[in-house]
């Protein structure tokens, strides 16, 4: 998949392959190479996840500027 592609991904899948890849780093021995490419491609998806979050807490705060939504307040 290229960096293109994670652009198209929702939040939730490039979130649960995030998570995959953590898992492969921290469980399984890779080449360097692959290590590398595994570690560059799961920082491309972190990014892309908050990313999306920042838009939504942006989305929220025009539908609710004055937060009047929230609890415990």
């Amino acid at each position: 998949m290229s960096e293109n592609s994670i652009e198209k991904l929702s939040y939730e899948q490039a979130f649960v392959e995030l998570e995959k890849i953590a898992a492969q780093l921290e469980s399984e021995s890779h080449p360097l190479q692959e290590s590398i490419a595994l570690y560059e491609r799961g920082q491309l998806l972190a990014t892309h996840c908050s990313s999306l979050l920042e838009k939504a807490q942006l989305r929220i705060q025009k539908i609710d500027p004055n937060g009047l939504g929230q609890k415990g307040e």
